[in-house]
């Protein structure tokens, strides 16, 4: 009994070749990858913008309003989540017709702003970037999708605005003119 031929053998013979070369040639490139590259997608220090007392209600709602003004007047359709520095929902509102899959993502992006105290943008970027960016995708409770922003008054973080409901892009321009609003 013949358990492989000539044929099969030489085949064989010349399939492990090929895949060492392929090997060595994966262990070059990333060897002589550049660091740069390979770290373009981290992330910067958290800011040193410290917490101050939480936005009121009355104040939320001022926020939210210039938001919804902003979509309005762009003709989008938006869910408008305002939350406290530990990111706790203050304040609610989903324009009419908005679709219902964007309530959680503008409550997450708020809380992520307000969290992490920066805008969701910069972990967006950050995955974008690959390499170490790619870590943020593990930080718990990070939503990386634009649209979430600070509100910050007098210096200091009072809460978040997080908007979904258009493509990020425009997530983001509501975001930050509702952010805008806060005094």
């Amino acid at each position: 009994m013949q358990l492989c031929n000539d044929k099969q053998l030489q085949t064989q013979e010349v399939l492990v070749p090929r895949w060492l070369a392929i090997g060595s040639v994966v262990s070059l490139l990333a060897v002589a990858m550049p660091r740069t590259v390979l770290a373009q997608g981290s992330l910067a220090p958290p800011p040193q913008i410290p917490y101050g007392l939480a936005i009121t209600t009355e104040s939320a709602k001022l926020v939210a309003a210039a938001a919804i003004a902003e979509a309005r007047n762009n003709r989008w359709t938006m869910a408008i989540a305002i939350v406290d520095p530990g990111g706790h929902l203050v304040y609610f509102e989903k324009m009419q017709d908005t679709q219902t899959g964007s309530v959680d993502p503008a409550i997450d992006k708020a809380r992520t702003s307000a969290l992490f105290r920066r805008p969701t943008k910069l972990f967006q970027d950050a995955v974008a970037g690959g390499g170490e960016g790619l870590r943020v995708l593990r930080l718990t409770g990070v939503t990386p999708i634009e649209g979430g922003v600070p509100i910050i008054v007098d210096g200091k973080v009072v809460g978040a605005i997080g908007v979904s409901g258009g493509s990020s892009d425009q997530d983001g321009q509501v975001a930050r003119t509702g952010a805008g609003a806060a005094k």
